[in-house]
């Protein structure tokens, strides 16, 4: 009866140990798997400098660049990328759609609850792009909140909508852009009043539209500044490990600032905080 039982309890220790393993076999395969894949798949949003798609369809930008050359130091010799909504992004990873998002996804606690974040890469603030002379005086997302009449323009599922529906913007003034290059025709057609994106990437569509009847306000009164990171699915630690193991070297050789800084980004920035920091509970 003792040795019945003996042997009942070593079984079912064995199969508890190895239930308890699956995960972090699964996890460690995940970059083999990738190596043998040859490439690694990315969600982007095709929003320079984060994130951009020529049309020669090569992926470019800041996000795409550093991840394209971790991986490359990691024995995956390219990333194959795909254009995606912010709000579509972690879903999509989590389906196993994507093995990573570098796409400007800004940290905050209820992503990374959602999803495995490396440390900071690209750092931004805030920035509204307006008509010439700010007719509204918007200035902050209250201001629009406080004026029946501002009507923002925003990426669906982004840092930007939640920002404004969480000041107050009802969600009929809040219209969720497809992209950049919409966001200021409809600006420049009166559909919007304001439209808002990261400085960095308001810069970029103000520079490119080369229209004098524009303007940029920035940084916005009263909103944080954001860092992004590398995302990966829950489960896939290792690989995010890492990733950031490369990520330290790179930082620490001044690789990394070579390759962010002609975005118009901060090595400093991003390096001057942690993704502890940046995925605390405010």
């Amino acid at each position: 009866m003792k040795t019945g039982n003996l042997v009942t309890l070593a079984a079912s220790v064995a199969a508890l140990a190895a239930v308890w393993a699956a995960p972090a076999a699964a996890d460690d395969n995940k970059l083999q798997q990738l190596k043998d894949q040859g490439f690694a798949r990315i969600a982007i949003a095709n929003e320079p400098p984060f994130t951009a798609v020529g049309a020669d369809g090569k992926v470019s930008g800041a996000a795409p660049d550093v991840a394209r050359e971790i991986f490359k130091r990691l024995g995956i010799e390219d990333v194959a990328a795909s254009i995606s909504e912010y709000g579509a992004m972690i879903p999509g990873l989590q389906a196993g759609r994507h093995d990573a998002i570098t796409a400007g996804l800004f940290m905050k606690p209820e992503r990374c609850a959602a999803v495995s974040y490396s440390e900071p890469i690209l750092c931004d603030a805030e920035a509204f792009a307006l008509k010439k002379g700010n007719p509204l005086g918007l200035t902050s997302f209250k201001d629009i909140a406080d004026n029946a009449d501002a009507r923002i323009g925003a990426p669906g599922g982004g840092t930007e909508e939640k920002l404004a529906l969480e000041a107050g913007v009802p969600r009929d003034r809040v219209i969720v852009v497809p992209d950049g290059q919409s966001g200021i025709k409809m600006l420049q057609d009166g559909r919007i009043d304001v439209y808002s994106l990261p400085v960095l990437s308001i810069n970029d569509l103000l520079a490119k539209a080369e229209d004098p009847n524009l303007e940029v306000v920035a940084p916005v009164i009263g909103a944080p500044v954001y860092c992004d990171g590398a995302a990966f699915k829950k489960g896939d630690e290792s690989l995010r490990d890492a990733f950031d193991v490369e990520l330290a070297k790179m930082k620490e050789s001044g690789d990394f600032a070579k390759i962010i800084e002609p975005y118009g980004f901060s090595a400093a920035a991003a390096m001057s905080t942690s993704r502890d920091k940046l995925c605390a509970p405010q």
